[in-house]
């Protein structure tokens, strides 16, 4: 991750979590930030507290991807600052836990629009330049939920389908231009996830601490990997999944995610 020393980093997603693991790990290895997510009050004091600890440069910008104009906003942010982004982490995202019927439609078309429809604008606003330059690092934070169907998180589970299949295609796709696309799919992980989206925090079982799936997803994005899974037991979740009829792995987590009546 030296290679990146000097260079720009823009996190979505960067208040918490994952997101804020990441931007550490970035800062840690010498890139400069340009660290987006909606609070604009804890970006302010990651900003400053990031920037004492690692001496890099830090720029922030607030903006809410679930709406949609926000991509091309903070694209013309780091044009007009003149940040050539070498990596883009597209992070931000969230879930809805419950019974899809009883769910707010708003509430759902938030997620699609901030865990897909901003990913793809991002995406498609900073690749052009790391095309041109033949240099560039992109991951999209996708999830072992990607792999098959979860009741009672179907939106969500759909969701990073979609992340976890647009980053392999498209690096297959920019891989000859020496760009790297990678999806890191993490499985439980400590943050703010399950609080958000509404889910009891029993059925997360086992997390994995968010500083290391950062250090598995940026390691595997250095090393030009389309995707990544973080952790051991994670890894054999997914593996045992496509052994499995689908029917009966959606039958399965169905009652593992089923709501308390």
């Amino acid at each position: 991750m030296e290679k990146w020393r000097g260079k720009w980093a823009l996190v979505t997603g960067a208040s918490s979590g994952i997101g804020l693991a990441i931007a550490e790990q970035l800062a840690a290895h010498g890139a400069n930030l340009v660290l987006t997510a909606r609070r604009a009050d804890r970006l302010a004091r990651l900003a400053r507290e990031v920037s004492a600890r690692h001496k890099v440069q830090i720029e922030v910008y607030a903006a809410d991807l679930a709406i949609p104009q926000r991509p091309s906003e903070i694209f013309r942010f780091t044009e007009q600052k003149r940040l050539p982004i070498e990596v883009l982490i597209n992070n931000a995202g969230f879930g809805a836990y419950g019974e899809f019927h009883k769910a707010q439609a708003q509430r759902l078309l938030d997620m699609v629009q901030v865990n897909i429809a901003s990913v793809v604008h991002l995406t498609h606003l900073f690749l052009p330049a790391m095309v041109e330059r033949h240099s560039g690092y992109i991951m999209i934070v996708a999830s072992t939920a990607a792999f098959q169907p979860v009741p009672y998180i179907s939106t969500y589970a759909a969701s990073k389908g979609f992340d976890l299949l647009f980053a392999e295609g498209i690096s297959e796709e920019v891989r000859r231009y020496g760009v790297n696309v990678c999806a890191l799919c993490p499985g439980s992980t400590v943050s703010e996830f399950h609080e958000v989206a509404g889910q009891p925090l029993h059925m997360a079982g086992p997390q994995e601490p968010n500083e290391k799936v950062a250090q598995v997803g940026l390691r595997a994005l250095a090393e030009g990997k389309p995707r990544v899974i973080s952790g051991t037991r994670n890894w054999l979740s997914v593996e045992a999944q496509r052994l499995a009829p689908r029917r009966l792995v959606t039958r399965v987590a169905a009652r593992m995610f089923m709501p308390q009546r």
